[in-house]
């Protein structure tokens, strides 16, 4: 599922500014600002498996992974959770793992895993997924933040899929997302095929898959831009996670 090159410029605000995203948003107003709480919770949401993964390779067991990752999200949505935690600003992925990392160091020593927060789920996470998902990880991705990384780039690809998956569905095209989906990951699209069971031209099938890889290019510049604090880590943030993708 390859990131597309060229993506286009974005996005910006009416005036040409980096226009507001989640991570701009929290990072503006802090751990107190109703706004950017939610803008918080949504990338949790978003981006809760890549550092259960991380944890599942640090060598802790399934149940005890989700207890961690669960009371993880617990204390990071607190009041204060901003305060004297080591982190990159400018991108919410590294400011994650680098506040992952010093949660584990500190849990190291506490109780078992059945005693950590007493259930506290501040957010919904399938966990009852996260291990099948889990089962599929390629073995060679030899260390924990590699995992991380690779994770991360193909959950932000899984988001941008379901997006335009979405978009198509509410303009009675999910028939033909679903056709053209392929060609989204590198694989070529019998257009004919297509148009014969879609009963479709061909030209309109080859113009449809056009206009769905240019809104792919978008979307995904879209959704990186909500992960990082200002337009120029955009760019820096697309190359590391093509670089992630292709990583072996």
């Amino acid at each position: 599922m390859p990131i597309p090159e060229n993506a286009p410029k974005g996005p910006e605000s009416a005036d040409g500014r980096f226009a507001l995203t989640r991570w701009s948003v929290v990072l503006a107003a802090g751990g107190d600002d109703p706004a950017a709480r939610r803008a918080l919770e949504i990338l949790c949401i978003n981006y809760w498996y890549p550092l259960y993964a991380f944890v599942r390779r640090q060598g802790h067991q399934p149940h005890d992974a989700q207890d961690l990752t669960q009371e993880f999200f617990a204390k990071l949505l607190e009041k204060g959770w901003l305060d004297g935690v080591a982190r990159e600003k400018g991108k919410f992925r590294s400011f994650l793992l680098a506040s992952m990392k010093h949660f584990l160091s500190n849990e190291r020593d506490r109780a078992r895993a059945q005693k950590r927060g007493g259930g506290r789920s501040p957010i919904s996470l399938d966990t009852h997924s996260a291990e099948s998902r889990y089962a599929m990880e390629p073995v060679d991705i030899a260390t924990p933040e590699k995992i991380f990384d690779r994770r991360w780039a193909l959950t932000l690809l899984e988001q941008v899929l379901a997006r335009l998956r979405a978009e198509m569905a509410s303009r009675g095209n999910a028939a033909l997302f679903d056709e053209l989906k392929a060609s989204l990951c590198g694989q070529p699209s019998p257009y004919g095929q297509i148009a014969a069971k879609l009963d479709m031209s061909e030209g309109a099938v080859k113009v449809a898959a056009h206009r769905l890889r240019q809104r792919y290019r978008e979307l995904i510049r879209e959704e990186v831009a909500q992960t990082v604090g200002s337009e120029g880590d955009v760019d820096d943030e697309l190359r590391e996670l093509m670089s992630a993708l292709s990583s072996r």
